[in-house]
């Protein structure tokens, strides 16, 4: 299956020696982790509140606890494993071949898998911070703690997540753009082009071929070399480095 599909991809692949991956939340499904738009996303499940709101910086002021009992238990998934496509991503890498990853994800997969330029424009579940000192805390702490997760100084644990109200990091934005506007290939996979400003960085490519897999078209028009709608742990695994 999509035979002739991963035989344009390597051939283009195969040309190219800056390759950018721009990715979203379809990336990690097929490790087991949900993503919130498709049709049995967490945005398609019933909660007291919309998870829309949840994930929102004045959801967290307002109602931490509850921020945390949806956040453990639906955004932090720390058994997942890398995929096939984190993998063939880190190997493209290690071969010179791929400049950096750029995701939306939040999950940590792409460094679990060996990546070592990944640009987090949402952040991590592996840092947290204190609000009141700065210490950090990994996302074991976070997970197992009662309710709020509490600092040894007494104050309220937050997640190192852009959580929406709240902006992107200006120094990641800055990576993932000049990267992107360097690179000679851009492949855009797992994201329907949905959240902005993210969706708005593919904008910046101007390099030779622009590929999207993503199981469902994307939201956000562009022009590419060659389109597969498929799993992409499925396709970039037959993809030789």
């Amino acid at each position: 299956m999509y035979e002739e599909q991963v035989k344009q991809l390597q051939k283009m692949i195969d040309e190219c020696h800056s390759i950018v991956f721009f990715g979203g939340a379809g990336v990690s499904t097929e490790s087991g982790i949900p993503d919130f738009r498709s049709a049995d996303g967490v945005y398609h499940q019933q909660y007291k509140y919309s998870p829309e709101r949840v994930v929102s910086h004045s959801f967290f002021q307002q109602n931490t606890e509850s921020f945390y009992e949806f956040y453990k238990d639906k955004m932090m998934i720390l058994d997942a494993k890398p995929n096939a496509a984190h993998r063939k991503l880190a190997e493209l890498e290690k071969a010179g071949r791929l400049t950096s990853v750029v995701t939306q994800n939040i999950d940590g997969l792409h460094q679990a898998a060996g990546s070592q330029q990944v640009w987090e424009l949402h952040g991590s579940i592996h840092r947290n911070y204190c609000t009141r000192c700065g210490k950090f805390y990994d996302a074991a702490y976070v997970k197992n703690s009662e309710g709020i997760p509490k600092c040894e100084c007494g104050g309220i644990i937050k997640p190192d997540v852009v959580l929406y109200e709240e902006g992107l990091n200006s120094e990641i934005i800055q990576g993932a753009v000049r990267d992107i506007s360097h690179a000679d290939m851009l492949i855009i996979g797992g994201t329907s082009l949905v959240v902005y400003p993210a969706a708005g960085f593919v904008d910046y490519f101007k390099g030779k071929y622009l590929v999207v897999i993503n199981k469902s078209e994307t939201a956000k028009a562009v022009r590419t070399n060659l389109s597969i709608n498929g799993p992409i742990g499925e396709i970039m695994k037959q993809i030789n480095v």
